[in-house]
């Protein structure tokens, strides 16, 4: 970890004011655009939800074990939409989306327009 992390020399935004319900959203903080990504944690062995956390950039467990059937194996699994059953167990990532553009378009001008008789593309 850097000085400048621990120190919040560079904050860098948490987009905390997104809203919960809305599937991708603009930051009004810093105006990227986000998608709200929820996840559950479920046990390897038997599906038991389990309540998850986000540690070291990870999703997992808050457990160690599952409850139910004693198990340290567990899988990630994306929900689209968050619902009141999940609430309880699913954590929310706020990914920011990439748009990258991969076409361009050029105007030129006229050269008879010109001063000068040269084409120069337009701003």
């Amino acid at each position: 970890m850097r000085w400048s992390e621990i120190f919040n020399f560079n904050p860098k935004c948490q987009h905390n004011k997104v809203p919960l319900d809305a599937d991708i959203y603009y930051c009004p903080d810093c105006g990227e655009l986000i998608e709200n990504k929820w996840y559950i944690v479920r046990c390897a062995c038997c599906s038991t939800k389990e309540p998850a956390t986000i540690r070291n950039g990870e999703i997992v467990p808050i457990e160690n074990f599952c409850h139910n059937c004693g198990n340290k194996s567990y899988t990630v699994e994306r929900i689209e939409k968050i619902d009141c059953i999940n609430i309880n167990y699913a954590v929310l990532v706020r990914e920011v989306v990439n748009n990258e553009i991969n076409e361009y378009t050029q105007s030129w001008i006229d050269a008879m327009q010109t001063t000068i008789g040269t084409q120069k593309l337009l701003q």
